[in-house]
């Protein structure tokens, strides 16, 4: 069984989505879900079903024995950052070297980087009069949104659509397209077949 934990600061849909999709897998199970902040609604969701969630704050996040120690404990194989909003720290990355997606709502490597997250991103996107936006899952590196893109997909947008037009419809990727990604991920790296 692979062990797999999300990591999130926000509402959590993409989190509940894929705690739902490995639901009852054979192969993947949905260990942890880690946030940064405790009043993020991914931790009410990750409660609902039945999944151990753990807070850490960022100064705790940058305390290396802790963080490892918590990975250790649950058994964790491989991490999604799913909203996650901090910078992972060098030690984590090499420590899950090849073990660790991010999903970014953008095309990388355009609107990517340090303050490109959220509403952000869609804000950008408008602004530069895009005929499409999409979601990028990318492994993570020690650049902000700079690993190498695993996969994506795309949106047509309308001269029309309104930031919170184009953050929907890259949502509706997210939500049909991400945890397959993961699962086709965890394949190609042999960790199941």
């Amino acid at each position: 069984m692979v062990n797999l934990a999300i990591f999130v600061s926000g509402s959590g849909t993409n989190c509940e989505n894929i705690i739902r999709y490995f639901h009852n897998h054979p192969k993947v199970t949905i260990s942890l879900v880690v946030s940064n902040k405790a009043d993020a609604y991914a931790l009410v969701r990750a409660q609902k079903l039945n999944v151990k969630s753990v807070v850490l704050r960022k100064s705790e996040f940058n305390d290396r024995e802790r963080v490892l120690g918590i990975m250790k404990e649950n058994h964790i194989d491989f991490i999604v950052l799913a909203g996650f909003l901090l910078m992972i720290p060098d030690w984590l990355i090499a420590a899950y070297d090849h073990r660790m997606i991010n999903l970014h709502p953008a095309l990388l490597p355009k609107f990517g980087g340090l303050g490109m997250y959220g509403h952000h991103v869609h804000e950008a996107v408008k602004e530069a009069e895009e005929v499409e936006t999409g979601m990028t899952v990318h492994w993570v590196s020690n650049v902000c949104d700079d690993g190498e893109i695993i996969a994506q997909y795309k949106t047509a947008l309308l001269p029309s659509d309104s930031p919170d037009d184009i953050a929907e419809k890259e949502h509706q990727l997210e939500m049909k397209h991400f945890p397959q990604i993961i699962e086709e991920t965890l394949v190609k790296e042999r960790l199941i077949e």
